[in-house]
């Protein structure tokens, strides 16, 4: 049982109570450590994607094939821009992301039309194998 002595300290524990639900409802993703900043990559099931720093939602997209992210950290005292862009590849869901424009994690990724058409094709042959065992 929690004792809440001041207002400041129920607000406070209100807030920790929203934010421990919310993160239920999300998968974490992968955790990036930039210099002092703790950037988390959290998505659901019905494509939501939130990304925090140091413990603060600083973007939340929905997204089926992936979204961009645009958000700032603070390094050394400067303020540096990011961008994280979440997508897919032949291994799952991949991200790639720049700091003041230069990449820091890029991830190998395939174009999804690619894949599609691969996906196809691979249909089209079990399909005739089935048939040709049926028969």
């Amino acid at each position: 049982m929690y004792c809440i002595r001041t207002e400041i300290q129920e607000t406070e524990l209100i807030k920790h109570i929203k934010n421990n639900n919310k993160s239920k409802e999300f998968m974490k993703f992968t955790t990036i450590y930039l210099e002092d900043n703790k950037i988390e990559i959290f998505n659901s099931i019905l494509g939501r994607e939130t990304i925090k720093v140091n413990g603060e939602i600083v973007s939340d997209k929905y997204s089926i094939t992936g979204a961009e992210h645009i958000f700032s950290i603070t390094e050394k005292g400067t303020i540096a821009n990011c961008k994280l862009r979440m997508g897919f590849g032949l291994n799952g869901v991949v991200f790639d992301l720049y700091k003041n424009q230069k990449p820091i994690v890029e991830s190998p990724k395939t174009d999804l039309s690619r894949f599609l058409i691969a996906l196809l094709i691979l249909g089209v042959l079990i399909g005739i194998i089935i048939s040709f065992v049926l028969n």
